[in-house]
């Protein structure tokens, strides 16, 4: 079962379309970790999920995510340090997250997810890699801007497998992040006509990062450098 409605997160709806087609979601436990994953969590539901929880790291995705998810009494998207969770061990069938674990806390992070998913739970993990082992310093910049700490895409396999995680399937979605900063200069676009000078005044540091990013991914060849792939692993070894 795929999606057509675009999710604004890198690598669009490949992930979640993914996973419909290879995860049996019928009377599993789910958690989603990361702002931008409304969606997937009401499709999750759709396809059988007994019980789904979203968790996002600051007030303003926790309002966003609420709001988003109004309509479904079941799910109630908390707030929380991914690396040190509220969550009992052995918790979780699946855990989800997009574009969200990729920064210098991955290593902690990874870790919790260990404690909290069950023996043989699955992991669905969508990573910013580097497509070049060495990157050029504007590269570095943008990383370094967005709290970024990405593996080279030929180090995933080893990095999960060193984790205890047997590795299911790797696949390259870096293509799709043309769209991604393609929408975001749109976006940004959309909203400076609406901002007043004070609210464009307030945000300009974000409003400066979005644009320099896109920019540079598009229009000078940050493209050949970043990537996006899709991991999904099965836990073996605590």
């Amino acid at each position: 079962m795929k999606t057509k409605e675009q999710i604004h997160l890198p690598g669009g709806n490949s992930q979640l379309n993914f996973t419909l087609e290879n995860v049996d979601l019928l009377g599993k436990t789910i958690l989603v970790i990361g702002a931008g994953s409304e969606f997937a969590v009401k499709l999750f539901l759709k396809n059988g999920a007994t019980k789904i929880e979203l968790i996002v790291e600051d007030y303003d995705s926790l309002l966003n995510s609420r709001l988003a998810l109004d309509q479904i009494e079941s799910i109630n998207p908390k707030m929380m340090d991914f690396e040190i969770t509220d969550f009992n061990e052995n918790t979780f069938d699946v855990v989800y997250t997009q574009a969200s674990i990729s920064g210098s806390k991955r290593n902690r992070i990874i870790k919790e997810i260990k404690r909290i998913i069950k023996n043989d739970g699955i992991l669905i993990v969508g990573e910013i890699v580097k497509l070049e082992k060495l990157v050029p310093q504007f590269v570095n910049d943008m990383f370094s801007d967005s709290d970024l700490d990405p593996l080279y895409t030929e180090d995933i396999k080893n990095y999960y497998f060193q984790r205890g995680w047997d590795v299911q399937e790797i696949i390259n979605h870096s293509d799709r992040l043309n769209e991604y900063y393609s929408t975001n200069l749109d976006m940004l676009s959309k909203s400076l006509k609406e901002l007043s000078d004070n609210e464009k005044s307030y945000y300009k540091k974000l409003i400066n990062q979005i644009s320099h990013q896109s920019k540079a991914y598009l229009k000078q060849g940050a493209d050949r450098f970043i990537g996006f792939s899709i991991l999904k692993a099965i836990m073996n070894d605590r």
